[in-house]
């Protein structure tokens, strides 16, 4: 997988300049269809009463999935509207990148296989010329990560095992990602090394054996410094966990996490030695 599969794209669109480009009513009808499932799941979630381990999640640290399994929240949280508008027209944008793909001379196939490894279930996205494919929509910083070929350094949301799980399921090395900028419509293509592939395997076993006890796992994360005043707060990996609360219930002297208002967003505090001169934030 490289990015020929991109230039590909590229100038099949680069026709556009010229006229039509080919595009029958068959493959046009094909998106529609996608894209009227899309917004169908979209707008009726069908939220689970039951914890299940699938491909999709097993990239979450132990201790996440660990409360997953519980399903503890004791500060839930509500979706805002704008973040389910990103929700639609990431999906959105993804049959799109499939319509492109199709449009090449590419072989695409297995679209939304189910793929099942040591029990565990998954659909991946596609394969294209015999290689597992993971679509990924990315803001301008996120992009970069596939760009330049360092998501490994900082997969916060465990692209990289959710690939793993579905290249050993289906017996294939070569697979990797296709990601869309959904700033500037840039693709580009990211074949991780083996170096770099999580055992999918090994983290599924850990993480049948941690749901089963009665403690949780190991902190995902350690708390990080804010400023030099000696104040703690949540590092980026923990501040959009649902589970955030229960997991630092016994942060700052078992107040729990305290959240203040800074101009640049709201920070979550696990030690507070100096009082931030700015709002805080009551947690109810």
């Amino acid at each position: 997988m490289d990015n020929l599969i991109v230039k590909s794209i590229y100038n099949k669109l680069d026709k556009l300049n010229d006229g039509a480009i080919d595009l029958s009513d068959e493959a046009i009808e094909q998106t529609g269809e996608a894209i009227k499932e899309v917004i169908k799941h979209w707008a009726s979630p069908q939220p689970s009463n039951e914890f299940t381990i699938r491909m999709s999640n097993i990239g979450k640290p132990l201790r996440q999935l660990w409360f997953d399994s519980r399903k503890t929240n004791s500060f839930p949280s509500r979706i805002t509207p704008q973040t389910f508008i990103k929700f639609l027209y990431g999906h959105l944008l993804e049959e799109i990148v499939l319509m492109l793909l199709r449009m090449t001379d590419n072989k695409v196939t297995d679209e939304q296989k189910e793929v099942s490894l040591d029990g565990i279930k998954g659909h991946i996205d596609c394969k294209i010329n015999g290689e597992v494919v993971d679509i990924k929509t990315a803001s301008n910083f996120a992009f970069k990560k596939f760009a330049d070929n360092s998501l490994h350094e900082s997969d916060t949301f465990g692209y990289l095992m959710q690939l793993s799980a579905y290249e050993t399921a289906e017996e294939t090395t070569r697979g990797g990602f296709l990601a869309i900028n959904k700033e500037t419509g840039e693709l580009t293509t990211y074949e991780p090394g083996e170096l770099v592939k999580p055992n999918a395997r090994v983290k599924i076993e850990k993480i049948k054996e941690a749901i089963t006890k009665d403690d949780p796992p190991a902190l995902c994360y350690q708390p990080v410094a804010e400023g030099k005043s000696g104040n703690m707060k949540l590092a980026v990996g923990c501040v959009y966990c649902a589970h955030k609360h229960d997991c630092w219930q016994d942060s700052n002297g078992g107040q729990g996490l305290r959240a203040f208002r800074y101009s640049n967003g709201l920070k979550y505090l696990t030690r507070v030695a100096v009082l931030p001169k700015v709002d805080e934030v009551a947690l109810l």
